[in-house]
């Protein structure tokens, strides 16, 4: 005998914050390790309704140590991942606002370590898992090392540390099967979810195409908490960190993700090495979103609330350097594996503000490093290391030490004169909040609308973003066995858009909709849409840093290749050949270009826009293969923009005869170069959204 039910419990200030439980008759006691009954599994214990959480909180501890300590020696979470090296440099001088060493003068380099991360599956999974992207940057400052640890994404799944852990479990492989992993797609994560509506802005950016990105080069990376910055008067102005790639945003499409997966499964990885390995260094501008106490407390929603989004109309994100990865890692586990970055890692300049799920994350950090690396000394590996400052300190012996002082003098203050002194001027200073309150487990009342922000992104998308989040959830909850659990979750989305929460339930068969869940809150409904969610409205201005995938067979236009690779050239992109053979195919003139990939093994889907040139001699061949022919219909299917000459029989063969539209260009119209010239300007856009069957309508 069960029943379900939600409580409003009366916060310090008399408003109601909302707290799920179920109740079972004869249910076993939820117990720490030690078997002390857990009163609130919801909320760490804080210093007043919006404080600090406290040291104190043993529940918290018992929970998250166990949890942070479950695996070794992979990560729990973001184990599969690519590291690069780079460089940050200052374009703004916000000496003024920070004393943060690297925004001290304009022109000033900081040397970066910067780790991408999937965050549910493990190492060995793919790399175009529907997933949240880690975003990770350590700055290696002449004041100390500073980690900024983010995502792909501006906000999160859930309001509280405490919550982190069951979160992941419900995410991660299913613990009697062990199965499925590095998806979502399945009855733990959504039952999670549908008792979690806090979740439910995370999952309006989950399900689109910010979570299947194009490559590592065009994401957007968030800080997602809101910091402060102090400068060296201690005065503190609050601070949100975006990264805007230079690369602009593009993702793709979910039918081109899971053939990718299985063409490639390391498309990200290699995209980024090819791109540090040939002088094609990607770029971010780091922008800032600052603001003041006064505008924290007219803002419409919680500052320290990281389900929710400062929209960037409100406070346009102001750029103050650039970050270059121009490296290579020369050893995987050496940088990328043995990297620990940790947010409690700040410098004089940067602090922490109350935000719940930061403060966990900050205890969270360090423990799993211990952990997974196996001592406290994996500051003195190599990757981890301080660079632009010397490192003095009384710490000793452990495991992979390294350097201990020498002489008889050990600790601090002592009598002897040796050894490093605290220094009052230049050491770091918390700014000083002030603080009180009772001790209590309970939500901040601001932090209770759980539906207005994820209903403003959804609008806020193109009408082509927007089917494919429908299309995502009805994959998604698809795959769920459990009819309460998507009747749940379509109750929820019904608090966020109607006709989402209804072509959910046409696309699942459901026979009616139920009831919208019950919200805390009710949906503001005159949140502005925001151009700056959207990646259509955000994408890429020209063809450079992406590809052209080039068919070839036998008897090809050499000249046309030719003409076509120096316009890709000019215009920033690579050209890469696909042949019948790995070793190529011959032109007109006998020569034999090489190819870098069969068609068997280089799908159009590795390719952002497609071109096929081919000869008589090689016209007939190329178009019985079934290869050649999946070739041209996924790119024609995934509105791919595509050139051509002599492929007539090509196009035939793969069913698409008379359906040339005008994203397809006959490259050998005209010898003048125009057409060519006219493809690859077109090419600079993401792809030919009018096609039809692509998508409803086009952005």
């Amino acid at each position: 005998m069960k029943s379900s039910e939600t409580q409003l419990q009366n916060s310090t200030d008399g408003g109601p914050a909302e707290v799920h439980q179920t109740v079972e008759t004869g249910a076993e006691a939820l117990t720490t390790s030690q078997g002390v009954t857990i009163s609130d599994n919801q909320n760490s214990l804080t210093a007043g309704v919006r404080g600090p959480t406290l040291l104190e909180d043993f529940v918290l501890r018992d929970k998250i140590f166990h949890f942070d300590h479950e695996r070794i020696p992979e990560r729990v979470v973001h184990a599969r991942g690519f590291g690069a090296h780079g460089t940050f440099e200052c374009t703004r001088d916000l000496s003024d606002i920070t004393r943060a060493a690297p925004f001290q003068e304009v022109g000033k380099l900081t040397e970066t370590f910067v780790r991408f991360s999937t965050v549910a599956g493990n190492k060995g999974s793919f790399d175009l898992a529907r997933d949240v992207r880690g975003f990770a940057v350590k700055f290696y400052t002449d004041e100390g090392n500073w980690d900024l640890v983010g995502n792909n994404i501006p906000v999160f799944f859930i309001q509280d540390a405490m919550k982190f852990p069951d979160l992941v479990h419900a995410v991660k492989d299913e613990p009697d099967r062990g199965f499925p992993q590095a998806q979502s797609a399945h009855d733990n994560f959504w039952d999670y979810i549908s008792l979690t509506p806090e979740s439910m802005h995370m999952v309006m950016w989950q399900m689109s195409d910010r979570t299947i990105p194009r490559s590592f080069r065009t994401m957007e990376g968030f800080g997602v908490h809101t910091f402060r910055l102090i400068n060296a008067e201690g005065a503190s102005t609050f601070v949100k960190f975006h990264w805007k790639p230079r690369q602009g945003l593009q993702s793709v499409l979910w039918d081109e993700a899971v053939k990718i997966n299985g063409a490639d499964p390391d498309h990200h990885r290699r995209d980024l090495w090819e791109a540090l390995t040939t002088g094609d260094h990607p770029q971010w501008d780091l922008c800032l979103q600052m603001f003041d106490q006064d505008f924290a407390d007219s803002f419409d929603f919680d500052i320290l609330d990281p389900t929710k989004i400062i929209p960037e109309e409100l406070i346009p994100p102001e750029p103050v350097g650039t970050l270059t990865l121009d490296r290579a890692v020369d050893n995987f586990f050496e940088f990328t594996e043995q990297v620990a970055f940790c947010t409690q890692h700040v410098i004089p300049g940067i602090d922490f503000t109350e935000d719940p799920l930061l403060q966990g994350r900050n205890f969270s950090y360090l423990d799993t490093q211990l952990k997974r690396l196996g001592s406290p000394n994996f500051s003195q590996l190599e990757v981890n290391r301080p660079r632009g400052c010397p490192m003095h300190n009384f710490q000793q012996d452990g495991q992979m030490r390294k350097g201990n002082r020498r002489g008889r003098v050990n600790y601090e203050p002592n009598g002897f004169e040796e050894g490093p002194r605290e220094d009052p001027l230049k050491g770091y200073v918390s700014y000083a909040a002030p603080v009180e309150g009772a001790k209590v487990r309970i939500r901040a009342e601001s932090f209770a609308d759980h539906y207005s922000q994820a209903r403003q992104f959804y609008i806020s998308q193109t009408a082509v973003e927007q089917e494919h989040i429908r299309s995502a959830l009805a994959f998604e909850l698809g795959r769920c066995e459990q009819a309460r659990v998507r009747r749940a979750i379509v109750g929820h989305l019904r608090n966020i858009d109607e006709d989402l929460a209804q072509g959910l339930a046409d696309g699942l068969g459901m026979p009616e909709l139920p009831p919208p869940a019950t919200a805390a809150r009710p949906t503001r409904q005159d949140l502005p849409a925001s151009d700056a969610l959207s990646i259509l409205k955000n994408g890429p201005e020209t063809f450079a840093g992406r590809v052209l995938g080039v068919l070839i067979a036998d008897g090809f236009d050499g000249t046309l290749l030719d003409r076509l690779t120096g316009a890709v050239t000019e215009a920033g992109g690579k050209v890469k050949l696909i042949a019948p053979r790995i070793y190529g195919a011959r032109d007109d003139r006998g020569d034999l270009c090489e190819a870098q990939f069969s068609v068997a093994g280089g799908p159009s889907v590795l390719f952002d826009a497609v071109a096929v040139l081919i000869g008589p001699e090689g016209e007939a061949a190329l178009a019985a293969m079934p290869q050649a022919q999946t070739f041209l219909r996924d790119a024609f299917a995934h509105g791919k923009f595509i050139g051509h000459a002599m492929a007539e029989k090509l196009f035939e063969a793969a069913g698409l005869q008379g359906k040339a539209d005008d994203g397809c260009f006959d490259l050998g119209l005209v010898d003048d170069g125009e057409t060519v010239d006219a493809f690859v300007s077109r090419c600079a856009r993401l792809r030919h959204w009018s096609r039809d069957g692509l998508a409803k309508a086009a952005p």
